[in-house]
């Protein structure tokens, strides 16, 4: 028997931008296969009549659905589409427990999980679903791509692959086999001190305060996700983080194994400064290679744009929402 959780979900508006009138708001749930229950916002366009093409917005990996998810979908719904913006599992509104793990399997399934519930909504094209992912949700947006053939389009904005830099550092730094096992003897040892304690140790959000020497990319999450721009009291990069083993499994489980498999429309953007950007130009060039599906496929560089303006459009409105909508519109007919 599938059952639903009763989630204790908030009632009030309480995003990181403001409320738009020309679409309509409410809170739904869904369950995944693995019984998790879901928390989204639905956004709907108040003119539209029948059955509407629709997509599920995740991330960024740590964000909640009140952050950026949000405004994507809100914006996406006054162009037409019906949309909701999800919190993964063990995050956010939605269940799960313990709190705050992580898992490429139960990640990926989230964004299947929406694809259920968008297509047997009733005001749903079960034949014209998409899919949204930023930042780390972009990979899992990918890999959800990969397996699940319902999804006739999928955009990864200022993609991460999450796999990969747990495995390998940034800019592949730590990628050889001491890096590695040092890191997994520490996260080893973490889990017998967080069973000898009764709780999971967090492994803390966005450094706060800013040290002077923090590098850019750490500059530029703390611009976002520690002031008035995108703080959020239920995000794990504005608070506390996740747990010290929540990305455990990552190590050893790329994601993007079989992207060049993929049949339906993939477009990435990135900014050109974002020091992330190697993950969607890499992440394209191996979804192109060898591939008999590639002229769907599209990579987006946004001039001089970083990694978090393409969280909210930054201080230039950069995040190409024209693009997106004529992206869906053509593959979502």
């Amino acid at each position: 028997m599938i059952r639903k959780e009763e989630l204790n979900l908030t009632k009030e508006w309480d995003k990181t931008f403001p409320r738009s009138e020309k679409v309509e708001h409410s809170k739904v749930t869904f369950v995944n296969r693995y019984g998790i229950t879901l928390a989204a916002d639905l956004y709907a366009p108040r003119t539209a009549e029948g059955k509407l093409p629709a997509i599920a917005v995740s991330g960024p990996f740590g964000a909640v659905k009140e952050q950026c998810s949000g405004l994507y979908a809100q914006t996406l719904a006054e162009r037409g589409f019906l949309t909701i913006a999800f919190d993964p599992s063990f995050t956010g509104e939605s269940g799960g427990s313990p709190r705050y793990m992580a898992s490429p399997d139960i990640n990926t399934e989230d964004f299947m999980a929406a694809v259920d519930f968008l297509s047997l909504n009733e005001k749903v094209d079960p034949d014209r679903i998409g899919i949204l992912g930023i930042c780390g949700w972009g990979g899992m947006a990918i890999n959800a791509a990969a397996l699940d053939t319902r999804i006739k389009a999928t955009v990864a904005s200022t993609m991460y692959d999450m796999t990969r830099v747990n495995a390998k550092g940034y800019f592949d730094s730590a990628d050889n086999e001491e890096a590695r096992y040092q890191a997994k003897a520490a996260m080893c040892a973490q889990r017998l001190e967080d069973l000898k304690n009764g709780e999971y140790k967090l492994g803390g959000g966005v450094v706060d305060p800013l040290p002077e020497d923090a590098p850019f990319f750490v500059k530029d999450y703390y611009d976002y996700y520690k002031t008035e721009r995108g703080y959020h009291p239920r995000s794990l990069n504005s608070n506390g983080g996740w747990n010290v083993i929540g990305c455990e499994s990552f190590v050893n489980q790329p994601i993007l194994q079989y992207s060049n498999e993929i049949r339906s429309a993939v477009l990435l953007i990135h900014g050109e400064k974002a020091h992330s950007c190697y993950f969607s130009r890499d992440a394209y060039a191996n979804m192109i290679e060898n591939s008999k599906y590639t002229d769907n496929k599209e990579l987006m560089i946004i001039p001089d744009a970083v990694h978090t303006d393409l969280y909210d459009g930054g201080d230039r409105n950069v995040i190409p929402f024209d693009k997106i909508q004529s992206f869906f519109e053509q593959h979502l007919k």
